[in-house]
């Protein structure tokens, strides 16, 4: 069944929590009720242990999400201050995805449209990047006096490599879903009508995985990402020893010798 609060949709399909910006009469830009849902439906995910997956898109196919809404930000400036201080508080009870960098469960990120600003720093904090191939991708935030301090300045530069980045990044020009795919930003671009058959292979590709090889598999990889070869190979990870410990590391060799589909239990 799905659920609806306001500005965020969530949707739970088995294993899948499907989470929606809906938004689309200012294309899905972020004002901070809907980065306090964006919350919630975060904290649902990590917290449910038969949810193991969570798809982030926006409503519509013309924006995955315009990011930061501008146009609220300045009413901001010059509201009452009983409004000030209800915003003030409602950001301290908001955990923003581009914060939380010990998130353990993958995340795809469906680029229905456009990402921009806060939109594609989302799409940067997530695992995977599908997109259709209409989609246009930038960090304007130069071009408002601002810059993308949700984490844009520092993912981006160690996603497609520091020339590439700053080149997008000191101009704000935007990039098409195709030369993102070609910088190793995006996993697969695709026409729009396709785009849901994309995700969901992605979605049954992962789900045909053992959670928990899953969740230690991404942070071996992040925690280590920042250390040398040889530190990053002989740390211990969390992650990994609750795995080795697990009945799951006990079922994958046992169906492969027997010729039959694991039965996973994320546990």
């Amino acid at each position: 069944m799905g659920s609806e609060q306001h500005n965020v949709q969530t949707e739970r399909r088995g294993h899948v929590l499907y989470i929606r910006i809906n938004r689309p009469h200012v294309r899905n830009a972020l004002d901070p009720l809907t980065y306090y849902q964006l919350s919630l439906a975060c904290d649902q995910l990590e917290a449910d242990p038969e949810l193991w997956l969570g798809v982030l898109t926006g409503e519509g196919d013309q924006a995955f999400s315009a990011g930061r809404d501008l146009k609220q930000l300045a009413e901001m400036s010059v509201a009452d201050e009983a409004k000030k201080q209800a915003e003030v508080e409602l950001w301290q009870r908001t955990v923003r995805l581009t914060d939380r960098f010990s998130f353990a469960k993958p995340l795809i990120a469906r680029l229905n449209g456009s990402a921009h600003g806060g939109g594609l720093e989302l799409a940067l904090a997530c695992d995977i990047i599908v997109a259709a191939e209409h989609a246009q991708l930038s960090l304007p935030e130069p071009r408002r006096g601002l810059i993308a301090t949700a984490g844009g300045v520092h993912r981006l530069p160690r996603q497609i490599g520091l020339k590439a980045a700053m080149g997008y990044l000191l101009s704000g020009r935007a990039m098409t879903a195709q030369r993102g795919y070609e910088l190793g930003l995006i996993n697969e671009v695709v026409p729009g009508h396709l785009l849901d058959e994309a995700v969901e292979q992605w979605v049954a590709d992962i789900l045909a995985c053992a959670p928990l090889a899953v969740r230690a598999t991404k942070a071996c990889a992040m925690q280590g990402l920042d250390l040398p070869l040889a530190d990053a190979m002989a740390r211990n990870y969390d992650a990994e020893e609750h795995r080795k410990c697990s009945e799951d590391s006990l079922e994958g060799p046992r169906a492969f010798s027997e010729k039959r589909r694991p039965q996973w239990r994320g546990c």
